[in-house]
């Protein structure tokens, strides 16, 4: 490290929450690959990272993760604080049944909101039942899947800037589109207010059995993998595409595309991070040669490519 990154270590300010420097990323990634973070931050609460945000020196960065169930963070580690929203100060979830409102942190996982809802008898959100992230996430990229998407249920959402400050954005605002949102990746997500509409809380969970089910013949989820890893071209599915192009199992370091799903990269032998990457960049390579078809990573990769 500089010795002016090794100046703004020392100087960071006071928290109730945890920090950890040179912290190792890769068991907070579904992938267990990555270097290491400068800082890694986990607030006690909002207020806490409100208060870091507001002292800490503008000019170093700041990058936010959830689950890591998205993500693959690059072999030499991310420059800056990493901060992670963890435990039930980030997670809680609440009902306003009276008017049909489902209100989750940004570290709520999308399938305990689904659960939350369709208990309360609130349908509409059964779709988070098949995403293995968070709200946050869920916020940043317009998740969804099976019909549905965060677009069609979000009301409104608040977050901190990169000052501190809160901000309140409207389902308008976030300017949706498949698998993004317009807002500024600089916002910490605090809390996000969802509509759900009154049904029958049997028929609610029945709706949901049915994506656990088609998620759990149909993808590779009980290995180190991080969902999808292409967006689906318009006209195109990408999983497709990889199985055309013969990836679907093939090796590229300790890296592979699943067997069972061709757009789901599995860690099948201590993979590291630029395997991943390169298995990745290669496929959307021959692709583009062979159909003349541009593959877009849904997959966020972040950090630096390992020295030497």
């Amino acid at each position: 490290m500089t010795s002016s990154s090794t100046i703004w270590t020392d100087t960071l300010p006071a928290v109730r929450g945890k920090i950890v420097k040179q912290a190792e990323l890769a068991p907070f990634t579904w992938f267990r690959v990555g270097g290491p973070a400068d800082v890694l931050y986990i607030p006690a609460d909002p207020e806490d990272l409100s208060d870091f945000l507001r002292q800490l020196d503008p000019s170093v960065p700041v990058t936010y993760i959830g689950v890591g169930s998205n993500l693959i963070v690059r072999d030499g580690g991310i420059e800056g604080v990493v901060i992670r929203l963890a435990g039930k100060a980030f997670s809680d979830i609440q009902i306003d049944i009276e008017n049909n409102l489902i209100i989750a942190g940004p570290g709520a996982l999308d399938s305990a909101v689904a659960r939350a809802a369709a208990k309360a008898g609130l349908a509409g959100l059964e779709f988070y039942a098949g995403i293995p992230g968070t709200i946050g996430g869920a916020l940043t990229m317009n998740a969804g899947c099976y019909g549905g998407e965060t677009k069609d249920v979000l009301v409104s959402a608040w977050g901190y800037d990169r000052t501190g400050e809160i901000r309140t954005f409207t389902n308008e605002d976030f300017g949706f589109s498949y698998r993004h949102s317009d807002i500024s990746p600089d916002i910490v997500w605090i809390q996000a207010v969802f509509q759900g509409t009154p049904d029958d809380p049997a028929a609610i969970a029945e709706r949901m059995d049915a994506i656990t089910a088609r998620r759990e013949t149909s993808q590779p989820i009980r290995e180190k993998t991080g969902g999808s890893t292409f967006k689906n071209p318009e006209g195109h599915s990408a999983w497709k595409l990889v199985d055309e192009a013969g990836w679907r199992g093939k090796r590229f370091g300790g890296a592979k595309f699943s067997e069972l799903h061709a757009n789901f990269m599995i860690n099948a032998d201590n993979a590291t991070a630029a395997d991943l990457e390169g298995l990745g960049d290669t496929v959307r390579a021959e692709v583009k040669q062979k159909f003349g078809i541009d593959l877009h990573w849904e997959i966020k990769r972040i950090g630096r490519p390992a020295q030497g």
